[in-house]
């Protein structure tokens, strides 16, 4: 990967629907010359998909939060690893080290789903140890 290579994540990452063309024009190089670049940038694995940023506040998800989960043992690791991950509300699901075993982002409509959230999906199913809850007053930077 070279200094063009990352010129062209830049671009994507800015924008994900720009055009080989589009790009070849700042950048200076040949239309297949950037489609090529980007195939092998998937091929290698570099670019996983291509995706929208969402605005989670105009989709009524208002809020916003991190939730560090312990679990009591390894026993329910696996079955809280396949459920979360197919929660509706859960954007984020990351193993940890330290203190807490998960690092959950989470986006509900209101506080009144994340009690409901906490309650009935993470308290009443799993053998929760305890959690703490942080809430996201505003995003100053948000990249992938």
């Amino acid at each position: 990967m070279d200094e063009i290579d990352l010129q062209i994540l830049q671009m994507l990452k800015a924008n994900s629907r720009i055009t080989s063309s589009e790009i070849s024009k700042v950048i200076h190089l040949s239309i297949p010359s950037i489609a090529e670049r980007i195939r092998k940038l998937e091929k290698n694995g570099i670019i996983e998909q291509f995706t929208v940023k969402l605005n989670r506040r105009s989709m009524g998800q208002n809020c916003m939060v991190y939730i560090f989960v312990q679990l009591h043992g390894s026993v329910e690791t696996e079955h809280f690893r396949k459920t979360i991950v197919e929660s509706p509300y859960v954007l984020e699901c990351h193993h940890t080290s330290g203190e807490y075993d998960y690092l959950l982002k989470v986006a509900l409509p209101d506080i009144s789903k994340l009690e409901g959230f906490i309650t009935y999906t993470l308290k009443s199913s799993y053998n929760i140890v305890r959690s703490n809850t942080v809430f996201i007053l505003s995003t100053l930077k948000e990249d992938d």
